[in-house]
């Protein structure tokens, strides 16, 4: 068994204290948002786990990335019929993890999930490479599968079906909106005196706490 007791860092490159924090969390976001996506560092900022909570009653994660943000919360594209859209579909919560280890930052986001509007579905689909529409219309997502080969055949027959038109968006592919109730936000500090600070949403209004590390 190898010993990992001794694999610990000091972190202090940053704080987070109330005095300069927004009031708003989805501004407060934005603004870890962009020093992770503008640091050389960190090359996926918008990469982020998703957790959700499955039939046995154990929960399930995996990244995806994040593709929008909002006043009314965090947008992400993926199969319907995957284990995940499965899992949201019996359990609208889920878990959203963002982690920057260079930043020494991580924030947690507690939230409902819906589907976004099917326009909206349709644009972010017709703005992707046409490879990528044609994998997410290649893939049974979930599904077990023969091997690799099944893939690929299916992708050759559609490159050519669609060579000169557009892929048409499958029904069961497309965005959910993670409207967030609770957001915490983490920063590493010395002596693992680490700053965490947590918004909660009531009455249409956000709280603010500190916890302890």
């Amino acid at each position: 068994m190898e010993n990992l007791h001794d694999k610990r860092k000091v972190y202090e490159k940053s704080q987070l204290i109330e005095s300069e924090i927004k009031q708003n969390p989805i501004e407060q976001f934005r603004d870890w948002f962009l020093e992770a996506s503008e640091s050389p560092m960190i090359s996926e900022a918008n990469a982020m786990a998703v957790s959700t909570v499955e039939e046995d009653g154990c929960p399930r994660s995996r990244m995806v990335l994040l593709k929008a943000y909002t006043h009314e919360g965090f947008i992400f594209y993926t199969n319907y019929n995957s284990q995940k859209g499965k899992a949201i579909e019996s359990n609208h919560k889920a878990c959203l993890h963002f982690f920057w280890p260079n930043l020494e930052r991580q924030i947690i986001i507690k939230a409902d999930l819906e589907k976004v509007a099917e326009n909206l579905s349709d644009g972010y689909f017709h703005s992707r490479p046409k490879g990528s529409q044609l994998g997410a219309a290649v893939s049974p997502q979930s599904e077990v599968i023969p091997n690799r080969e099944f893939l690929e055949e299916k992708l050759k027959d559609l490159e050519k079906e669609y060579e000169d038109i557009e892929v048409p968006r499958p029904a069961n592919w497309g965005g959910y909106l993670a409207r967030p109730y609770e957001i915490e936000f983490w920063q590493g500090r010395p002596n693992r005196l680490h700053d965490r600070i947590i918004y909660q949403l009531e009455d249409l209004d956000w709280k603010i706490s500190r916890l302890a590390p």
